[in-house]
């Protein structure tokens, strides 16, 4: 039998990267955090769903926090995040308190900019009642 021969492994460099951005999706029922490069290549995310929460906790502040905690670590200790810029998108619970959260992770906050989106010209009427 022969022995397949294998290359040895490489070690993978470590990439670091200084600043970023947190995209924060704060909905009523669950909040997601990512927290990505300077040209929008997700480093790190977690939501409050993958950190246990289930039902109406989700949506809650507590949860959002937990999740920004979680994700905002794996950002600093993998790549050595430490300042962002903040979007927010949406109307939920968790917009400030997963910002706060970062604050607590020594990740300085450059701006906070809202992008939650607007309704224009509203959605299609109904069709014409026929009598």
């Amino acid at each position: 039998m022969a022995e397949a021969t294998t290359a040895p492994k490489r070690k993978k460099n470590k990439r670091t990267v200084a600043s970023g951005q947190v995209h924060i999706l704060a909905t009523f029922n669950n909040t997601i955090i990512s927290f990505t490069d300077a040209n929008g290549g997700v480093l790190a995310a977690s939501s409050a769903g993958a950190c246990g929460f289930r039902g109406s906790k989700k949506g809650t502040a507590y949860a959002a926090q937990v999740a920004a905690e979680r994700a905002g670590q794996t950002a600093k200790q993998q790549y050595g995040l430490s300042r962002v810029e903040v979007f927010i998108k949406g109307v939920g619970l968790g917009r400030d308190a997963a910002v706060r959260a970062l604050a607590g992770l020594d990740i300085a906050v450059e701006s906070i900019k809202d992008v939650t989106g607007v309704p224009h010209g509203g959605v299609r009427p109904r069709k014409a009642r026929r009598i």
